[in-house]
């Protein structure tokens, strides 16, 4: 079992970049495909991307291809996310996620750990 605390967020204006972190408790983190995802005013949680438990695959949503980047540290046990060039649509609360069992990243219900959270804010 793990714990997630997501910090990084805040409100910045479009073309800027930020980083969220992602910091775990437990001694398993590092066995845990890590994923983000977000959720906009009124919109569905939606997945943004995921790493594997090695951090050698990664995957990413459409969306943000090419703009954000998503790393680990297991040393540290922390997920990272940086996030280049955003846009007013970035603006949501981004959760991590801890997966036990390396599922389909890209689906919700495959995470059993989650974080409380942090706003993103971009404004144009």
């Amino acid at each position: 079992q793990i714990q997630l605390v997501e910090s990084g967020g805040g409100v910045v204006q479009a073309g800027d970049s930020l980083r969220l972190s992602c910091a775990a408790s437990g001694r398993t983190f590092s066995r845990y495909t890590m994923g983000w995802f977000r959720q906009a005013p009124g919109k569905e949680r939606e997945f943004v991307s995921a790493i594997s438990w090695s951090g050698g695959r990664t995957y990413y949503a459409d969306s943000v291809k090419g703009r954000f980047t998503i790393s680990r540290d297991n040393a540290k046990n922390t997920v990272y996310l940086q996030m280049n060039s955003l846009k007013p649509e970035d603006t949501a609360v981004y959760y991590c996620a801890g997966d036990p069992v390396s599922g389909n990243p890209g689906v919700e219900y495959e995470y059993d750990y989650w974080g409380q959270g942090t706003q993103v804010t971009v404004s144009s």
